[in-house]
């Protein structure tokens, strides 16, 4: 049969395992395992690095049993790429393996204090004082400051560092490293669409910076290797965002894709030169498809919350029992009634880069129910994607006419007709949804040595979309925009009181003039 490759996607709320068909990218089979978080303070967010990597171990295994039972020869598998949660932070023992401490998840918000000590030594207070070297704002997001965090705040990681036992990664280097043995020789590395979200990474020189790391005070001994995102050196590594990019075969400057997850991230090809955003988006590293090819750059608009505040009207509020009924609860209202949502629970990312920014509810009446809000759920994340539009548009200096989508969330229809309304562009989502997994998969199969799978544009498979198209005329659009970015002032001027109501982050109640 043709070759086949396979590919760990490991996110923020699941881990999945599957094997992909390299002549037709064709998913063949898939085992997936739910992944716990946990909540120890306010705006904490934490996984258990043990779990993380059994949960690899399962879907591995169990995918190959499938395999087995359709008498297909795992043997068959050439190669198996990784794409993972990105900035997501953790710090383990290379002698006895063991994690030394719970991995502090992307979205967490404790170390907005040392954040806050960084801008204020920072010349005129600037978060952006880094972002000629890394592309990226001095945020609670990136994974250098949650590492500085472990090393001023956790016994174990300090002493593991004063013995030269510590080894940092993100969750890319923990699941290679666990693969390719372990505190038995395991392979510690990275590739650099991971290492270019750290804010210790020169994105120009494609390497770790001295300077980075020590304005946040980081020993350099406890980084990865960087490697290129497609080459042998036991697993092949994409961040999640950058394998989507690959997966909707975003290969051309100017192509942009929208993957909605538990956060919404948006990506557009920028070419073999980076371009530094003046319009609160990240320059970032998308790719480099090999040691000796040169790195491809991508503007990003990260969204914190997306599918997660769907998770929030269900586990919080009771208002769905499952994150299906969204779509059937919002459509039958079919409007949000006037009612506004800005679901900045983890603050706000781009393009305002604002953490203490808290989550809002505007427009309520007596009429107002579980239906409109949501409806309004829904809306608040096309318009956050209407942001991060706005942004590109006006850093690249081109409109963009089509936007490729994918992710979990895409399976909502009502959500893809309203993001076409809200953005007025088409809005294109392929028939096979596993595009994060599929973009890891065919960087694996392209690798040097492995060269199961080509990159050539006229050897990239051709895979069927469905096309959503605008439906409102512009000013009701435009309208109902302007509206939700009142909400969005509002909800960055929220004062804290006595009591630490704002710190919380409950739902302030109020109504936009």
């Amino acid at each position: 049969m043709d070759p086949l490759v396979g590919a760990i996607d490991q996110g923020t709320s699941s881990t999945r395992f599957l094997v992909f068909n390299a002549k037709t990218a064709e998913v063949i089979i898939h085992h997936q395992v739910e992944i716990n978080q946990s909540f120890p303070k306010e705006g904490w967010v934490e996984e258990d690095p043990r779990e993380i990597i059994q949960s690899v171990y399962e879907c591995i295994e169990k995918t190959c049993k499938k395999l087995c039972h359709l008498n297909i020869d795992i043997g068959n598998i050439k190669a198996v790429g990784v794409t993972n949660q990105r900035e997501t932070t953790l710090v383990w023992d290379k002698v006895t393996g063991e994690p030394l401490y719970n991995a502090i998840v992307w979205l967490d918000l404790r170390t907005q204090s040392t954040v806050e000590r960084l801008i204020n030594k920072a010349p005129g207070k600037n978060k952006n004082h880094l972002k000629h070297k890394t592309g990226l704002p001095i945020s609670t997001y990136f994974s250098a400051v949650k590492l500085r965090w472990l090393l001023d705040n956790v016994d174990m990681v300090q002493q593991a560092v004063l013995t030269g036992r510590a080894m940092f990664g993100t969750v890319d280097s923990w699941i290679i490293w666990c693969l390719t043995g372990g505190r038995k020789g395991g392979i510690h590395c990275t590739d650099v669409s991971n290492a270019s979200r750290t804010m210790l990474f020169n994105i120009h020189t494609m390497d770790w910076d001295h300077e980075l790391c020590s304005y946040f005070d980081i020993p350099m001994e406890l980084l990865p290797k960087v490697k290129s995102s497609s080459e042998i050196y036991g697993r092949m590594c994409l961040g999640d965002q950058s394998a989507a990019l690959v997966g909707q075969m975003c290969f051309k400057d100017g192509q942009t894709k929208n993957t909605y997850g538990t956060g919404c991230f948006m990506l557009r090809n920028t070419g073999n030169k980076p371009v530094m955003s003046e319009h609160g988006l990240l320059t970032t590293v998308a790719y480099k498809m090999g040691p000796d090819q040169p790195p491809c750059y991508a503007l990003e608009g990260s969204v914190a919350i997306a599918g997660a505040v769907v998770r929030w009207l269900k586990d919080n509020m009771g208002i769905v029992q499952s994150s299906a009924e969204i779509e059937k609860l919002a459509a039958s209202a079919g409007t949000s009634y006037g009612c506004y949502f800005v679901p900045a629970f983890s603050g706000l990312y781009a393009p305002y880069w604002e953490p203490s920014a808290r989550g809002i509810i505007c427009g309520l009446t007596q009429f107002t129910n579980k239906s409109h809000l949501a409806f309004a759920a829904l809306e608040a994340v096309c318009f956050q994607t209407r942001e991060i539009v706005d942004a590109m548009n006006k850093d690249s200096g081109v409109p963009l006419v089509q936007l490729q989508v994918d992710g979990g969330m895409t399976a909502n229809r009502l959500l893809m007709q309203l993001q076409a309304d809200i953005l007025g562009v088409s809005v294109v989502k392929p028939s096979m949804s596993e595009t994060t997994a599929l973009g890891a998969a065919m960087a694996a199969g392209a690798a040097e040595g492995v060269k199961v799978w080509s990159l050539s544009p006229s050897d990239l498979p051709r895979i069927t979309s469905e096309k959503y198209e605008p439906q409102i005329n512009s000013d009701e659009s435009e309208f109902r925009f302007a509206r939700w970015k009142k909400a969005v002032q509002r909800s960055m001027n929220w004062e804290t009181t006595e009591s630490g109501c704002g710190d919380n982050g409950l739902v302030k109640v109020n109504s936009i003039p």
